[in-house]
């Protein structure tokens, strides 16, 4: 029963919704649940910021759509000097427009493609020269530009996962190595954009998966090595929001799917069958409209990693059954998380 319960989400559940530690109705909670490490980012209390952030400049990945043209906006919002990467600003993106309509000297798109090393060195110049003081260097870094997609590992090309590791990974880690001169000069923020399946693998995800994983160890490694210079690293791990970002519609998975099928080996097509194959395509589909349509708590994390005197290593916006079903996957057996989840 306990099995069956934890392997739905909360909105699935009859009666009030749970929650791992409800501090508003005084309500005590298991000691398990209520470390500061383990609080989701709404429960979290958030310290002393550091100082105004009309004086910080900060380069965000990934603006044209999604978290980042949402993120560019709040940042610039907020203050800060807002240079935003746009993969897409040379093709005229109607997210690059909206950005550019701000007619703000605080909000600068710039061409971005964080796999190329020419734009990234370029990006680097411009950034450098619109500072008031180079010398100074750059407050964040915010990596946030990704690509997803799915399929099992059998059906999945190398080319996919090679393609999905560019970005996400190497693009990632290219951007943080240009960049961080001018971060350690100011003794700034980067915030690296992971996801929960960076903490916890998932069925018919291992491209994005393994690059996630990868985020992750790259951002403690960095950590540790710039935490005598001065400067933070965080990692923003968020949950399903799918629904918020569109980065999946029934027509891109039917794209998808039909590019897999169509270069499949012919002995994984007779093994599995075009039943087996369909049906998995059509789990993926009901996912397209999944997850919240409130992308602020992710904004929220990221803004506090950007602005905080001690900013978390880690922050989780995700609803409660995704936080707990990632604790369960991270903390405890291995066979434990198997029986309740691998169905």
């Amino acid at each position: 029963m306990l099995a069956t319960r934890l392997s739905r989400p909360l909105s699935w559940l009859p009666g009030k919704t749970l929650r791992a530690c409800d501090r508003e109705n005084g309500a005590r909670c298991p000691p398990l649940f209520c470390s500061a490490s383990f609080i989701p980012i709404g429960r979290r209390t958030y310290a002393s910021a550091v100082e105004p952030v009309g004086s910080k400049a900060v380069l965000v990945t990934g603006c044209d759509s999604g978290f980042g043209f949402s993120l560019a906006k709040h940042l610039h919002s907020k203050g800060f000097l807002v240079f935003a990467g746009c993969l897409m600003k040379d093709k005229g993106h109607d997210g690059v427009k909206e950005l550019d309509s701000l007619n703000s000297d605080r909000l600068r798109t710039v061409q971005l493609n964080v796999c190329s090393s020419e734009q990234v060195e370029k990006a680097v110049e411009i950034v450098r020269s619109s500072l008031k003081d180079p010398e100074k260097g750059l407050w964040g870094l915010v990596n946030n530009a990704g690509i997803s997609t799915f399929g099992e590992v059998e059906f999945t090309s190398m080319e996919t996962y090679k393609e999905v590791a560019e970005v996400n990974l190497w693009g990632t880690v290219r951007m943080t190595k240009s960049f961080l001169p001018l971060i350690r000069r100011a003794k700034g923020r980067v915030v690296n954009i992971s996801s929960m399946l960076g903490r916890m693998a998932n069925p018919a995800r291992s491209p994005y998966c393994i690059t996630k994983f990868g985020v992750e160890a790259f951002s403690d490694c960095l950590r540790y090595e710039m935490y005598p210079l001065g400067v933070k690293v965080s990692v923003v791990e968020p949950g399903n929001f799918i629904a918020a970002t569109s980065i999946y519609s029934p027509e891109r998975i039917q794209a998808i799917a039909k590019k897999m099928w169509d270069e499949l080996p012919e002995v994984v097509r007779k093994d599995y069958g075009k039943k087996y194959f369909d049906e998995k395509i059509s789990r993926m589909e009901t996912y397209c409209n999944s997850g919240s349509t409130d992308t602020s708590p992710v904004m929220e994390a990221i803004t506090h990693a950007l602005t905080a005197a001690t900013p978390y290593t880690r922050y989780h916006p995700m609803d409660y059954y995704w936080w707990l079903r990632m604790q369960i996957m991270t903390h405890l057996p291995g066979a434990i998380s198997d029986m309740i989840y691998i169905r």
